[in-house]
């Protein structure tokens, strides 16, 4: 799908007091390891081969030949009220002045990340390339049934696709949001990038500056593929929300 805008970016959206107190909340909360196509979060294209990444990637990320590589965060799962108040005003507005006015009448929980750099580990939290899911009805949440969907994981996590909350069912992400929370003084790295496509009018490739400031955010189609680039030093807070809606038809 070809769009006037790829994406559309606020600077400032939110006020340093209001960054530091979803920081607060987010760390007050149980931080787990981030996953891929899991009950947390359900992705296409979820693992990155070393092939997709530059040379200058692959050497911040230290990594070995002929392995898999998703991403290395930790995140916490953020509901209160205030917060869809706070946000969704601001999605509104980059749907409408970006001119994809998408349906969309629901979000999933925020998910609040953190991406640390370890010098001591030789490690730097990143994310690789990855979708957020797709417009068709095969990319729809399904409801889960005991003894009719398919098996629970391992960890008892829920089937690819499938949920518990009935107001997702059938929906699909339409509209991908995240905020950088913290001051980009506090950290090198870790800036979101895009993948355009080889057939793209113009840069293919495009990493984003424009949300580095404390409270920026970025609005963008969730079927457009990105990665977070290595944080390199220091620790990079970001809030991130999926608008839901119908399939596109």
């Amino acid at each position: 799908m070809i769009n006037e805008f790829s994406y559309y970016w606020i600077n400032k959206a939110i006020s340093p007091e209001n960054c530091s107190k979803i920081i607060e909340l987010g760390l007050s909360k149980n931080l787990e390891k981030a996953v891929t196509n899991g009950n947390t979060e359900i992705q296409n294209d979820q693992q990155v081969s070393i092939g997709e990444l530059t040379k200058s990637e692959q050497k911040k990320l230290n990594l070995k030949p002929n392995q898999k590589y998703e991403r290395d965060s930790q995140v916490s799962w953020l509901t209160e009220p205030w917060l869809y108040d706070l946000i969704t005003p601001f999605i509104r507005e980059a749907n409408y002045k970006a001119g994809w006015q998408y349906d969309w009448d629901g979000a999933e929980n925020f998910q609040f990340t953190v991406y640390n750099s370890d010098k001591e580990k030789n490690k730097n939290g990143f994310y690789g390339w990855h979708s957020d899911g797709g417009g068709c009805h095969f990319s729809s949440y399904k409801r889960y049934i005991p003894g009719l969907s398919p098996p629970l994981k391992k960890d008892g996590g829920l089937p690819e696709k499938h949920i518990k909350d009935l107001s997702m069912e059938g929906k699909v992400r339409k509209l991908s949001m995240t905020i950088n929370l913290n001051p980009s003084s506090e950290y090198e790295g870790g800036n979101l990038k895009f993948d355009f496509g080889p057939h793209t009018d113009g840069e293919r490739f495009h990493e984003c500056t424009e949300n580095r400031e404390q409270g920026s955010m970025i609005v963008f189609p969730s079927y457009t593929h990105h990665c977070v680039t290595p944080v390199t030093k220091g620790t990079r807070y970001s809030l991130v929300l999926w608008c839901l809606g119908r399939p596109f038809k």
